[in-house]
């Protein structure tokens, strides 16, 4: 396991739950956006050991109610479902932050139960997404695949994406909404820069015209709802 990062406390990664945040290192995706980059590498540095965060998860037993494994990209990491199960065993609810690139692992880990929430990143409009991805090649078939398998509702879950001034435009949400119509969980974030972005340079977009892109997703998502987006 590439153990890169440990949140001890959030209020807003597992919604409606107190829970710890781990960071996992590696990822099939080159997103230019990517606010954690320096967890993109396949030679990432693990931070901790798997005992450490053990360890950690035992004392604070009680206290959180749930553990949201983000990353990079989490199904990328071949001990995923045995660290997992250790988390459980803890008595823990268990988050799943992925890209969904890798449907199978996303099915088998539902099929075992291990999973409480998933939150899937959709990148853009299918049209744009090896722009948004940084993947030319980029395999759709998989990502549909996770998104399908999501909206069958085998486990609570919620999409989300990340909108980038110079990545996005009207044409990825007229092509979200048709894709993921009905009534899914769906979030916008505004990007925001920071030191850790993979290419920075990126603008975010005001908050009119994230209502804007919103008021057209509305009729095909009526559940979408902006995030994190200052009044």
């Amino acid at each position: 396991m590439k153990l890169c990062g440990l949140q001890k406390t959030t209020l807003l990664d597992y919604p409606g739950h107190v829970a710890a945040t781990i960071f996992l290192g590696g990822c099939n995706f080159l997103c230019p956006f990517c606010h954690n980059s320096q967890l993109i590498g396949g030679d990432v540095t693990p931070s901790f050991s798997e005992d450490e965060i053990m360890d950690f998860l035992e004392k604070r037993k009680g206290i959180l109610e749930g553990i949201c494994i983000t990353g990079g990209e989490p199904t990328l990491n071949g001990d995923l479902e045995a660290f997992i199960e250790k988390i459980k065993n803890l008595g823990y609810l268990v988050k799943l932050d992925t890209n969904g690139y890798r449907p199978e692992v996303l099915k088998r880990l539902v099929s075992l139960g291990l999973l409480d929430y998933v939150a899937m990143d959709i990148k853009a409009g299918k049209d744009n997404y090896p722009k948004a991805s940084g993947i030319a090649g980029i395999r759709m078939e998989q990502v549909e695949e996770s998104a399908a398998f999501l909206m069958e509702e085998h486990v609570p879950f919620e999409f989300r994406t990340t909108v980038v001034k110079g990545i996005h435009s009207q044409k990825d949400f007229d092509d979200i909404g048709t894709w993921l119509m009905g009534p899914s969980l769906y979030y916008l974030q505004n990007y925001v820069e920071s030191e850790e972005v993979l290419c920075p340079g990126y603008e975010s977009f005001t908050r009119e015209e994230l209502e804007a892109f919103l008021g057209s997703l509305k009729p095909f998502l009526p559940n979408a709802s902006l995030r994190g987006v200052e009044l």
